[in-house]
């Protein structure tokens, strides 16, 4: 059985750092576009180059088809100490568009010195290839130097997370016996800052919603009409600023139902993080956190929930005036969910709230936009202060289980799918400029980020 000490397995990783960046390159300069039709044979290459690749380490390796891009599906060691593991990662990337503000061809991969320190710049450098890279490296090293997995590991890559998963939930459904492991360990996700890891293990959930009220018609005159036609930009205004009480609470009937206080320990971890609300905000313009009062910055955008505007529509909007009332005017809500809240639930009670506001002679459309519940991982698992205590045995400052204020929706579809809770360590940074131009992975990120895997498997081994 591998020893669970972890030092020659990092040694072995410093000293072949090279031929591990080499492999890296080679699977970024492969333009896997899972978007565009056009780079669907790419998308195969970069499947078979990774089958070619897990089967290299001794792993039994194969290619899936789906109705899209193909899945990559390895397995490797039936015994050893731990908790069996499912390790997620994507190889597809986002389209590259504009192209002429990139600094150099996206599928050119280098490494570029910044004032930062050295990066490795492509598209997908950060996601996803970059970051699943971590651990295949990290694999690797284990099996040089101990001659096997310390425990039984499964990687199950995906082509098709930046085109919206479309196959990913009947193929977990269809394969739910064999990728079901004790624990995934997901690496998609950014360190809190340069110096400190995290493991993110709440993920909000997202409700949206199109509503569209109508009364007349046709436009009015204002002059002719105004003050006795409804005005449906006035209907909706009046109901969208009645979702929030002067506490910038959500005024729907049961919207709280299901949202747990912040545990004290993680309230102090995150207190710990030293997380600056004052240069947040200042890099976007602003200056004062306008959530839910008496909540702390981190609360407001990581274990809150919230509704939010994302559009507004209607009436005359071009140049110059226009005096009309509309006939119709819209609205975008989104409400980004947390801890046990049930997305169809929030979607009827916004519907109740806007149909018992709607005055005589107006009518309203709603049109759903997805709707997917918070993911909460069970803390009390060992893993999980397991793999902060190697985190933080690797980086400067000590680990912490943070929220993420978007969704990541794979960590979902594994606990509902497959039953498991999901460890979300990734080793990005929050300028890689992913889905951008000009991204970057940094090259400590890799480096530290196969080193980190390392510390984690060896400490789960125990």
């Amino acid at each position: 059985m591998p020893s669970p000490d972890p030092t020659p397995v990092l040694t072995h990783v410093d000293a072949t750092l090279e031929a591990a960046l080499d492999r890296l390159m080679a699977l970024l300069r492969i333009p896997s576009i899972s978007t565009d039709p056009a780079y669907k044979a790419d998308c195969d290459r970069a499947a078979d180059a990774l089958v070619a690749d897990l089967e290299s380490l001794g792993m039994t390796a194969d290619k899936r088809a789906t109705p899209g891009h193909p899945m990559v599906v390895a397995h490797a060691g039936e015994t050893g100490d731990g908790p069996s593991l499912l390790f997620y990662g994507h190889y597809d990337v986002q389209p590259v568009d504009p192209l002429d503000l990139w600094h150099r061809d996206p599928f050119d991969p280098a490494v570029e010195e910044t004032p930062a320190g050295r990066v490795i710049r492509a598209r997908g450098a950060c996601d996803d290839k970059g970051q699943l890279m971590t651990f295949i490296e990290a694999c690797r090293a284990w099996i040089a130097v101990h001659g096997r997995l310390p425990m039984p590991i499964s990687i199950f890559l995906e082509g098709e997370e930046e085109s919206g998963s479309p196959s990913l939930v009947p193929f977990l459904r269809e394969n739910a016996e064999e990728l079901h492991r004790d624990i995934a360990l997901i690496c998609d996700t950014v360190m809190f800052d340069a110096q400190t890891p995290a493991i993110t293990t709440m993920l909000r959930g997202l409700v949206g919603e199109e509503v569209t009220i109508r009364a007349a018609d046709r436009d009015l005159h204002s002059g002719s009409f105004g003050g006795i036609a409804a005005n449906p930009i006035r209907v909706l205004s009046r109901i969208l600023s009645a979702l929030h009480d002067d506490q910038d609470r959500v005024t729907l009937p049961g919207f709280y139902d299901g949202v747990a206080e912040l545990p004290e320990e993680i309230a102090r971890q995150w207190q710990g993080l030293g997380f600056d609300a004052d240069a947040f905000l200042g890099g976007v313009g602003l200056s004062h956190p306008a959530g839910e009062t008496g909540r702390s910055p981190l609360e407001m955008i990581w274990s809150r929930p919230t509704c939010e505007f994302n559009g507004i529509s209607g009436g005359y909007t071009g140049a110059g005036f226009k005096t009309v009332l509309p006939a119709e005017a819209r609205a975008k809500v989104s409400f980004r969910l947390v801890g046990q809240q049930d997305p169809a639930a929030v979607r009827a009670a916004f519907r109740a709230h806007v149909e018992a506001m709607l005055p005589p002679d107006c009518t309203v459309e709603f049109a759903p936009h997805g709707a997917s519940p918070a993911a909460q991982m069970a803390l009390s698992h060992p893993a999980f202060e397991a793999a902060r205590r190697a985190l933080s045995d690797e980086w400067p400052r000590e680990a912490a289980f943070v929220g993420a204020g978007g969704s990541i929706p794979v960590a979902g579809y594994f606990k509902t799918e497959l039953g498991m809770d999901s460890m979300l360590i990734g080793f990005g940074r929050n300028d890689d400029q992913i889905h951008s131009p000009n991204e970057k992975y940094d090259l400590q990120s890799f480096h530290k980020g196969i080193r980190s895997w390392v510390r984690i498997l060896a400490a789960l081994a125990r």
